[in-house]
């Protein structure tokens, strides 16, 4: 077998999150958002699997017409809109629905006419200060797009929470507040529950929820974890042992020697590395699971290699499977190590990684190896 990293996918776990999400929002309509390759699980693989969401995000036109020249033919929102009159014919023609954030997004409608007019959904700038019309202007602006003949009917109203990774910070609930009176008095459906709003401020929910990195089983507060909110990691990135090697007290390890062995002992070597997608700036100390056992790294990140301290594994053979991040380690977790967060760990896995796809059916398991 392969001594290559592979990322095991877990469809069964997804399909749970996404029950997860119904049942925590069980009034609202599902905007399941699959950007950045499905968060690195293959954007795809990911769209072909949520067949029970209402409908799937992505940032830009270029992602949906590649779902589009997939066969994915639900309904498809492009979150940053559109930019020219180049993608504006390419969303018209696939049949995307555009989220519109700026005065310049307002003119491209209103300046261009399209075969079929468009769903678009109004972004409103409620506190995060990033993308979205700014709230005062937000009612002459929906009034604007409804008119234009490339829209198809009243806009849905969209904003974004700026801190719901912080169940404790008071701004999600402001956002939500200054949000109401514009719903009400426009009378369009509004999508505000990000999965941090999902989870934490339930009375956010409204007509839309969008769960993100919920959907891939990995927690979205600071400092959570999956389990915490009845969610299952998607994502499972393994490698294996490729060597065992005997040192000596005082013996340095890998690049630069700054990690110096405290005793005479043994060090394996687990074929992955940052040009694998780990994290490069990974400290020693960070676990990994060896034979279901978690082991500190040590030394340096390589770009294809890491070592590992097997002391508390005395019986570890070359071959033995190395669980770098998902079921039984916290991806959560190994992101706090590094100093990152998990959304960057999950969206860097190399394309050079084996992506295998795994699902339960009527209780047996199946695997297959797709490069989706």
């Amino acid at each position: 077998m392969s001594s290559a990293p592979r990322a095991l996918i877990d469809l069964a776990a997804l399909a749970h999150n996404l029950a997860r999400v119904r049942a925590l929002a069980p009034a609202s309509r599902v905007l399941a958002v699959i950007k950045a390759n499905g968060y690195g699980h293959g954007m795809i693989r990911v769209a072909r699997a949520l067949g029970a969401v209402d409908a799937l995000a992505v940032a830009r036109v270029g992602e949906g017409v590649a779902l589009r020249r997939a066969g994915i033919f639900r309904p498809l929102v492009v979150l940053e809109g559109c930019c020219d009159l180049e993608e504006l014919e390419q969303a018209a023609a696939n049949r995307l629905e555009l989220v519109v954030h700026s005065p310049e997004q307002i003119r491209l409608l209103r300046r261009h006419a399209v075969a079929e007019p468009l769903g678009c959904w109004l972004k409103v700038d409620t506190g995060m200060h990033r993308l979205g019309i700014a709230l005062e202007q937000a009612p002459a602006a929906c009034r604007e797009l409804a008119a234009c003949p490339a829209v198809a009917g009243i806009p849905r109203l969209m904003t974004h929470f700026a801190n719901a990774d912080d169940p404790g910070d008071p701004l999600t609930a402001e956002q939500w507040r200054r949000l109401g009176p514009l719903a009400a008095e426009l009378k369009a459906e509004v999508s505000a529950a990000n999965s941090g709003g999902i989870l934490g401020w339930p009375e956010t929910h409204g007509d839309w929820v969008r769960p993100g990195i919920m959907l891939y089983g990995v927690s979205p507060f600071q400092g959570g974890r999956a389990a915490d909110a009845g969610l299952r990691p998607v994502m499972t990135l393994q490698s294996r042992l490729i060597a065992v090697n005997h040192y000596k007290k005082g013996d340095p390890i890998g690049y630069g020697g700054a990690w110096v062995c405290p005793e005479d002992m043994t060090v394996g070597v687990a074929s992955v590395g940052y040009g694998d997608g780990y994290p490069r700036h990974a400290p020693p100390g960070t676990p990994v699971l060896l034979k279901g056992k978690r082991v500190p790294l040590v030394g340096r990140v390589s770009m294809d290699m890491i070592s590992l301290d097997l002391r508390s594994v005395p019986q570890a053979r070359v071959g033995d499977p190395v669980t770098l991040w998902g079921a039984g380690l916290p991806v959560e977790e190994v992101a706090e190590a590094a100093g990152t967060i998990p959304y960057q760990l999950l969206c860097g896995v190399a394309a050079r990684v084996d992506f295998v796809e795994e699902q339960v059916a009527y209780g047996q398991e199946s695997s297959r190896q797709t490069g989706l």
